[in-house]
């Protein structure tokens, strides 16, 4: 169902910050691809990929780079820290989402213990705790409409955050609250600089309060500082709180819009959801599924040419940005058949790249899945009537280019009419 995508007065497509229908978009700008000149709020330019085999050649480019070192139109001014994206992007040294070669690998290196198969496993118990809380906290109003983002699929996520953390439920709300209006992409000009600097100022007392007392702490922050003491490559204070900030920021919106959605794609489509109870499709299927028909994260910002690049035809010139569309690849015929707009959990043909390609490939994708894993199954088995309290169209979508998040979910639970 092609449509014609809004464009400016050059031809060039336009992308805005609050589409009007999300899988529109996506089929839209996937009929622009495999790579195309867009237009993004404020008149910044950029490149986008929109197809699959593209996006992962180019995420795995090393002349594509993450320092705005190379973004000639920040280094030049025309692009400055006040752009309401900027919260998207990485500006600082020491942030492994910001660097490439050697130094990305030293930090990926020193970082991935905590997230290890062993350490994601253990918090299995209490993730489980944790949805079984927040449902029991839904059972009261179970038969009314109830926000099911806010008062479950954001809090688990976050509870687990505050658990791997080693910090108190309520500082674990707080972060995903700020985090929300970090990436809305409508914040006020400066605005997101004035709640960078305090969630900065935010680990760095979380830091200052584990390594006090770090004989008795057993969780992430305390493994960092404790990565940090081996040896003189370790990681610094600085770079301990940048890492606390960027995994809440990688981690924790993924997981609430892959559970929110997950539901959602359930409930607008109950064959599928007949099949899963039948035992014919898996969780597992769903959860992938989810990834590929309505991928959490829209939009990856940015890479940086290095050189003069030629990519399917098209030369992205050295100083120009490259965003990764993640949605608009979730369209290509050519890598999942030409029923992509169909959710089939039951779906063989095709791989997604939801958590990334190359290099910085989302080193908290195994806890993502693990979280879904447990919590959708539980929620359905408490649930199994749940339906939607208003028609699906009416939803909501948050203000927010980068991700693809729902305003509100509300649900009942446990209809009368059941």
């Amino acid at each position: 169902m092609p449509c014609p995508v809004q464009h400016n007065a050059d031809g060039i497509p336009l992308v805005h910050a609050i589409p009007e229908d999300v899988q529109a978009d996506r089929e839209r700008l996937h009929q622009e691809g495999p790579l195309t000149r867009v237009e993004l709020p404020g008149g910044v330019m950029a490149w986008a990929t929109t197809h699959h085999e593209v996006s992962k050649q180019t995420l795995n480019d090393p002349r594509l780079v993450k320092s705005v070192d190379h973004w000639a139109d920040y280094q030049n001014g025309v692009v400055t820290k006040e752009w309401p994206l900027m919260a998207t992007i990485p500006t600082d040294g020491v942030n492994m989402l910001a660097l490439d070669g050697d130094a990305h690998r030293r930090l990926r290196t020193l970082t991935a213990a905590p997230f290890s198969a062993r350490r994601v496993e253990r918090l299995r118990p209490r993730i489980e705790r944790l949805t079984a809380l927040y449902l029991d906290a839904l059972e009261e109003r179970a038969h009314e409409p109830q926000d099911l983002k806010s008062l479950f699929t954001f809090k688990v996520p976050i509870g687990v955050i505050a658990e791997l953390y080693g910090i108190e439920e309520k500082e674990g709300v707080d972060l995903g609250e700020m985090y929300a209006k970090l990436f809305s992409g409508t914040t006020e000009p400066g605005e997101h600089i004035e709640i960078y600097g305090a969630l900065f100022q935010f680990f760095t007392e979380v830091v200052a309060r584990k390594r006090a007392t770090l004989d008795e702490c057993d969780d992430f922050t305390a493994d960092l500082i404790r990565t940090g003491s081996e040896g003189e490559d370790g990681l610094d204070d600085m770079e301990i709180v940048v890492t606390l900030l960027t995994v809440v920021a990688a981690g924790h919106e993924t997981t609430v819009n892959l559970l929110t959605n997950a539901v959602r794609a359930l409930l607008k489509h109950p064959e599928q959801h007949e099949l899963l109870k039948r035992g014919e499709v898996s969780w597992e299927d769903v959860v992938e599924e989810t990834l590929r028909y309505d991928p959490p994260n829209n939009v990856m910002m940015f890479r940086f040419a290095t050189e003069d690049i030629e990519v399917a035809g098209r030369t992205i010139k050295k100083g120009e940005a490259l965003m990764t569309h993640y949605g608009a690849a979730t369209r290509d015929r050519a890598e999942f058949g030409e029923d992509v707009h169909v959710f089939d959990p039951k779906r063989t043909r095709g791989r997604h790249i939801t958590f990334g390609y190359g290099p910085h490939i989302c080193p908290g994708a195994p806890l993502s899945r693990l979280e879904a894993g447990i919590i959708l199954p539980m929620l359905f088995e408490r649930f199994p009537d749940l339906r939607l309290a208003v028609p699906d169209e009416e939803l909501e979508v948050v203000a927010a280019l980068a991700s693809n998040s729902l305003k509100e979910f509300p649900v009942v639970l446990r209809p009368r009419d059941a």
